[in-house]
């Protein structure tokens, strides 16, 4: 009888830490703060536009933000953590010493002016502010508005180690993107979705210099990038160029949220060889076609992707807390 009963428990332990996260995410609901804080979400969009009125940077800066942090101890404002003489945060590994500073200036403004009101001081995540935020940018630059779930809590833990390995790079093909997007519980269909943020935003050249220079000793330029664009791409970016200079992500409508991204990649105009190959696999190609000619469909699964993205690693609990300053554990 004894060992029935280690065997149960056993077998319980099992089923809680496999249901752990979903219990996480479960928290989360659209009218999280309709008592404690009724107004975070107009009080967030304002700051929004107001930052968006200063530099159109704001927009992919908040949108990468938000996916460096979730894609790294889940979506808990880790990433905005300031390091400290005992402790290098995310932020300064160096996959993110690239995220615009506008992404990280939004979130402490919102966080400002929500405490500024009394019924919602220190009542609202810094990973809630974030993800609302995100949303608000992308509905700004001409994307979907879609309900924002809430409630999670910020995070106790922030290392620059275990960005490491986490955040998807430039070189990837479609197996390894595939890979690491199934690690955070999301698909093939999510993966592609989520991609077409780089309908927004710039690049340095050295992220994409080998495809222009140097892809392999049979073909110094990538074939599977159209040879205008790559012309002028090493026109943009000589091989001595300034590290300083960016290159639009989408240089047909580089500050409008939009399926234009695909329709890029169809004509091998995809910046990134982790771009282009979601038009170059034939896996993921039916995808990029349908999405390039129907912007309504590819909408709908972006916010569905979204939605999924932002219930990673959610916090709850003992597990995390409101911080006062979002740069700083409390």
């Amino acid at each position: 009888m004894g060992g029935l009963h280690i065997l149960i428990a056993v077998l319980l332990i099992s089923c809680v830490s496999i249901f752990l996260p979903e219990l996480a995410s479960a928290q989360l609901r659209t009218n999280y703060y309709a008592k404690t804080c009724p107004n975070v979400e107009s009080i967030v969009r304002n700051v929004v536009n107001q930052k968006i009125q200063q530099t159109i940077i704001t927009v992919p800066a908040v949108l990468r933000l938000f996916f460096h942090d979730c894609f790294v101890e889940g979506c808990d404002s880790s990433v905005i953590i300031a390091s400290t003489p005992g402790n290098t945060a995310e932020k300064d590994h160096p996959d993110n010493l690239s995220l615009a500073g506008d992404g990280f200036d939004t979130v402490v403004k919102a966080k400002a002016a929500i405490d500024a009101n009394p019924i919602c001081k220190n009542r609202v995540s810094c990973a809630d502010i974030l993800a609302i935020a995100t949303r608000d940018v992308i509905e700004l630059s001409g994307g979907p508005r879609y309900q924002v779930e809430l409630g999670r809590l910020d995070g106790f833990t922030s290392k620059a180690s275990n960005v490491e390995g986490n955040l998807p790079k430039p070189t990837f093909n479609l197996d390894q993107l595939n890979s690491m997007f199934a690690s955070h519980g999301l698909d093939q269909t999510d993966m592609i979705a989520l991609s077409a943020a780089h309908t927004l935003g710039a690049s340095h050249c050295n992220k994409f210099s080998n495809r222009i220079y140097n892809f392999s000793p049979k073909n110094p330029v990538d074939p599977t990038l159209s040879k205008t664009f790559a012309a002028q791409l090493q026109q943009m970016c000589p091989k001595n160029v300034d590290p300083q200079i960016v290159i639009n992500m989408d240089p047909i409508t580089p500050n409008t949220f939009d399926n234009v991204y695909f329709q890029n990649l169809q004509k091998g105009m995809g910046l990134f060889t982790s771009d282009q190959v979601l038009f170059t696999d034939k896996r993921s190609k039916g995808t990029v076609d349908l999405w390039a000619s129907n912007s309504k469909v590819f909408q709908t699964a972006f916010v569905n992707a979204m939605t999924k993205l932002g219930r990673v690693g959610v916090k709850s609990g003992k597990n995390g807390n409101i911080r006062r300053d979002c740069g700083a554990f409390n």
